[in-house]
């Protein structure tokens, strides 16, 4: 197929990967190690983790694995916010020849013994405010062993015991939990620092993460994304992104915002293995949703870097403490997910002076596939063009190319594709086509620039009397009226066009009304876009990473 795109390329952004220069993920971070060992991996409550840290207590905690008589390639679930001790965990997991299941710590625990199940997991670690999830469920899966960890583990004495006191005592945020057998974190480090630790030889093609999606496709399954892939997405992460790092200035280390949660792939991969692999630094923010915060973290150091999803970068640009932020030093604004909105980046950019970069990617893609250039100053309202090595086309119900400028379904081919779903044989071939391209279940078209935007989620289209309508053209718009805080679109039966038309609403101020909310689409929409029916809500359903889940919506 031709690729278009490649001649709008950013200047310097190569085609294709070079070759890579790493068989595993443990190899890219104990190249990391040694490259950087004394600068600062991770930034938390103050204190700053180095890359050594990071690499002796990995050791010690890959060590401890290996002693538990595991099988290689066994599942070892990390349930943890942005927490010291996620990332450690993680490359203890991978360097010990594991794989790391990525589980959502605000699962209940329906929710957890699902993934607990499927996975297969035969190791926990719990952060210690969860674990009475984990205690609720444990009975009915394969766990066998269980490391508690709480949130001052990581902090030095006397900091962390405070920490730790306060957050159980004085806040009372752990919930009483039952797991008699289980070994605390810091236990589990001293148990890895007495014994060897025996580096596995790894291979790109070996199981690395289950990275468990259900979007709006059903239950909960797990992409196995392989070492081979995960590796390739950082390395075209630091293709795109590095006409953004190289206006750092010299003498600044990359200082990225680590907002997003780490267990979800946005993170995992343009957080932690993006700055891996450059030597950066991550702030990390264990609970993004306390905006005022997250702001006062943000005030205690120059950051140049900054993923988020739209909804994070609206209640940013809301908040009255956004303007006391020097925002000077931020020089990347990256946005996924779900589709940034207009409005939500006309107003990010008057409050920071920084575009926001939208791109595009999916769970199951490890996960970009498609970003705007970073260096763009202006909201496209694209998902821009596919990253190197990625090949990214617009298909028809069959299969077949479609031509250009005709929306349809996006598939794509490169290296950051996940080999299948784990244990379900079945919806892999019904996603993955011979020729190795992925069906994304997403609606976009490519002009004749090779630029790609993406119309709608194909399970979110709603038919209205035989018009094709999407969501997000009728949020974007409604959220353009003052007073709109968030917006959601599904659609509902309609025993005339067969589907209407309803639009959830959470007011950000209180004197907006039904009747202006219509006016304003009327003034806006045509007639069989408008909304049938306005529901106004407190608060609207969100995923981990802040994601408004229309499928909760339609279900109710």
């Amino acid at each position: 197929m031709s690729a278009p795109w490649l001649a709008n390329y950013p200047p310097g952004v190569p085609a294709t990967l070079p070759g890579v220069a790493y068989r595993s993920l443990a190899e890219l971070m104990d190249e990391a190690f040694r490259r950087h060992a004394s600068l600062a991996a991770f930034r938390f409550m103050g204190r700053n983790l180095s890359f050594t840290e990071i690499e002796v207590q990995s050791r010690c905690f890959a060590a401890y694995l290996q002693t538990l008589g595991l099988e290689r390639g066994a599942r070892v679930a990390l349930m943890m916010p942005n927490v010291p001790q996620y990332p450690i965990a993680v490359a203890g997991v991978l360097r010990a020849g594991f794989v790391v299941v990525n589980t959502n710590p605000l699962y209940t625990p329906r929710e957890l013994q699902h993934q607990l199940q499927d996975s297969g997991a035969r190791v926990v670690v719990v952060l210690e405010n969860m674990a009475a999830t984990l205690a609720a469920c444990i009975g009915a899966t394969a766990v066998e062993h269980v490391i508690v960890t709480r949130v001052g583990d990581a902090l030095r004495f006397p900091k962390g015991a405070v920490v730790n006191f306060a957050i159980r005592h004085v806040k009372r945020m752990v919930p009483a939990y039952d797991l008699p057998t289980a070994i605390s974190w810091n236990g589990a480090l001293r148990a890895g620092a007495r014994a060897t630790f025996a580096p596995p030889t790894l291979q790109p093609g070996d199981l690395a993460v289950l990275q468990y999606t259900g979007g709006t496709t059903g239950v909960a399954k797990g992409a196995m994304l392989t070492h081979g892939n995960i590796v390739a997405a950082a390395l075209q992460a630091e293709a795109w992104h590095r006409p953004a790092l190289d206006l750092i200035p010299e003498g600044e280390r990359p200082m990225t915002v680590c907002a997003l949660p780490l267990y979800h792939i946005f993170g995992f991969t343009v957080n932690m293995m993006l700055s891996m692999r450059t030597g950066g630094c991550n702030l990390l923010i264990p609970n993004p949703r306390d905006i005022a915060a997250l702001l006062w973290d943000l005030r205690s150091v120059r950051f140049h870097s900054f993923p988020a999803v739209n909804t994070l970068f609206a209640a940013i640009a809301r908040h009255p403490q956004a303007s006391r932020v020097d925002w000077s030093s931020l020089k990347l604004s990256v946005g996924g997910g779900m589709a940034v909105q207009a409005s939500v980046a006309e107003r990010w950019r008057k409050v920071t002076g920084s575009a926001i970069c939208e791109g595009y990617g999916l769970s199951e893609t490890s996960p970009t596939i498609a970003c705007n250039p970073v260096l763009s100053d202006t909201y496209t309202g694209a998902i821009g063009l596919p990253l190197p090595s990625t090949e990214l086309r617009v298909v028809d119900e069959d299969g077949c190319e479609l031509p250009l400028g005709q929306p349809g379904e996006l598939a794509v081919r490169g290296p950051q594709v996940m080999a299948g779903y784990w244990n379900r044989p079945e919806e892999t071939r019904a996603v993955m086509t011979a020729d190795g391209f992925f069906r994304t279940g997403d609606i976009g078209l490519m002009d004749e620039r090779g630029w790609f935007r993406i119309v709608d989620r194909k399970k979110d289209m709603i038919n209205v009397s035989g018009f094709n309508v999407y969501p997000s053209e009728i949020e974007d718009v409604v959220l353009r009226l003052p007073g709109v805080a968030e917006a959601a679109v599904v659609g509902v039966p309609d025993a005339a066009s067969g589907e209407a038309v309803k639009l959830f609403l959470v007011r950000g101020e209180p004197g907006l009304t039904e009747a202006a909310v219509r006016a304003h689409c009327r003034a806006n929409l045509t007639n069989y876009k408008r909304p049938r029916a306005i529901e106004f809500r407190d608060e609207l359903p969100k995923s981990n990473v802040g994601k408004v889940l229309r499928r909760a919506l339609r279900e109710e």
